[in-house]
């Protein structure tokens, strides 16, 4: 039986819904998508998430479900699983998977919950330093549950000192660190950071949520080995579905259980589990390694036309897929939310972002951020980065004219024509 659901019967069904689809297809292939959190996935992933996987109700794990008709979604969790762990394995550590987190924020919840108790410490990066909300924002639930102690970056290098992080740690004793951002362009030293726990007693979580992409393809250093509890998203450098995983020593593995499910949420996405599963197997090719060698280059070359033009990035440059500017050096009178308006107005998607030592408000900071995991999806390379520095750089100086971003956005929209995305409403 054919189960295919076009998108004429959702023109039919609801036109309010599928007109917002097909102006987003066409917002997707006329702009320069700069998010470090976002990525453009295969349609295979779409095909699997779109899939007759998203009826099976399937609470528990594989072999112990609590519904009956899971012999299939067991197929396909059992395949996320194991792909998993071959993508992150290192000789000597014996690993343990789950899958079935909806995102990184309760992979994390997950994790706190198996290891942690309410009140217990939690030393972790400071958010405008490049951290995440998970890591202890007051008004996130790491934040309300937990004793939280912030590490950030040196003022002048833009860097973590890992000293003066050891000597924070030796003093405090926390029952956790945890290491990972989502806006800090430096390679991690995930190696360094596990001794620091070890000699302070500290369990150690390693969120790898941006980088996991960049891990799957030995061009960062890996956790594995070093942090007790590793968790990601799966949509980032990683190119999946949007999603959760969770990776512990085995040693951990009921209380990860158990903290999942029915400890942060009931029924798993078996829809999205599928999904994951034909991302881990793309993330298991040479061309996926191939992706995130170029996703470097392209942010290199994208930090360094930035540097010519007398902008200052953060710790002066990248290792990663991002790189954060800021503002007060180059445009003093311009916030982040401003400069993000103006290039939205030229077709080029960017965010926003606090950055350390911030003078300004979180809603209105001094940084910018961006990243290269789409516009290397869609196959650009360095020269093209030069052409999407230039195209910023025009924006950013003049953000209120109106008739040159709509000149910019008809130059991004001949780029884009160039190196299309797989997509269409039809």
């Amino acid at each position: 039986m054919s189960f295919n659901i076009s998108n004429n019967n959702l023109r039919n069904a609801d036109p309010e819904v599928f007109s917002a689809l097909i102006k987003e297809v066409d917002r997707l292939q006329t702009h320069l998508e700069l998010i470090p959190s976002e990525n453009a996935v295969s349609r295979a992933i779409m095909q699997a998430q779109g899939s007759v996987f998203t009826l099976k109700y399937a609470e528990g794990y594989p072999g112990k479900r609590y519904y009956g008709g899971c012999e299939n979604v067991d197929v396909i969790e059992n395949l996320a699983i194991e792909r998993l762990k071959k993508i992150f394995a290192v000789s000597g550590v014996n690993l343990h998977a789950n899958v079935q987190p909806h995102s990184g924020s309760q992979a994390n919840a997950a994790v706190y919950q198996a290891a942690l108790k309410p009140g217990d410490t939690i030393l972790t990066m400071r958010l405008s330093d490049g951290g995440h909300l998970t890591h202890g924002h007051p008004k996130n639930f790491s934040g309300v549950f937990y004793k939280i102690e912030h590490y950030g970056v040196d003022e002048t290098t833009g860097q973590i000192d890992y000293d003066k992080l050891e000597a924070q740690a030796l003093a405090l004793r926390p029952q956790m660190i945890t290491v990972g951002a989502s806006a800090y362009p430096r390679v991690i030293n995930f190696k360094r950071m596990g001794e620091i726990a070890k000699k302070s007693g500290a369990l150690m979580l390693a969120d790898i949520a941006h980088i996991a992409g960049l891990i799957a393809a030995g061009v960062h250093p890996t956790p594995v080995g070093h942090a007790d509890f590793i968790t990601s998203t799966t949509h980032k450098t990683l190119r999946g579905p949007r999603g959760g995983i969770i990776l512990c020593e085995e040693k951990w593995a009921k209380a990860i259980d158990s903290a999942v499910f029915p400890g942060q949420q009931g029924g798993p996405l078996m829809h999205v589990i599928a999904a994951k599963a034909v991302c881990f197997a793309e993330a298991l090719t040479p061309a996926f390694k191939d992706y995130q060698h170029q996703i470097i280059k392209n942010s290199k070359a994208l930090a360094e036309a930035f540097i010519k033009r007398g902008y200052k990035l953060l710790s002066g440059g990248t290792d990663n897929h991002l790189l954060l500017i800021d503002l007060r050096h180059s445009h003093p009178t311009l916030d982040g939310l401003d400069a993000q308006k103006a290039l939205e107005a030229a077709h080029i998607t960017t965010n926003r972002n606090t950055i350390p030592g911030e003078t300004r408000s979180p809603f209105r900071p001094s940084g910018l951020r961006m990243g290269t995991p789409v516009v290397t999806s869609r196959g650009m390379k360095e020269a093209e980065m030069e052409t999407i520095a230039s195209f910023i750089d025009r924006v950013l100086s003049a953000p209120a004219d109106a008739l040159l971003a709509q000149k910019i956005a008809g130059e991004v929209a001949d780029l884009c024509k160039k190196f299309p995305l797989p997509y269409s409403a039809e």
